[in-house]
């Protein structure tokens, strides 16, 4: 089988349908997410998709400990 052309493509499309589905709302997107971070992994980040995979894991991580804190 021949090397696919652009790595994690498929897996940045699932990101941007889910992300359509669920009013952009990255929380709810996670799996796919965490799915493109592995593809990169496992391509060295030989593709052009995985620079987006870092920004969102940010966004995700930052809502999570703002929601965490407590309310003064």
């Amino acid at each position: 089988m021949p090397a696919v052309k652009e790595p994690c493509k498929q897996e940045a499309c699932n990101i941007q349908a889910c992300l359509s589905k669920n009013a952009f709302n990255s929380e709810r997107c996670l799996q796919a997410i965490l799915k493109l971070q592995k593809c990169c992994d496992n391509c060295e980040n030989k593709s052009t998709h995985c620079a987006s995979v870092k920004p969102l894991l940010e966004q995700i991580a930052k809502k999570a400990e703002l929601s965490h804190k407590p309310k003064v």
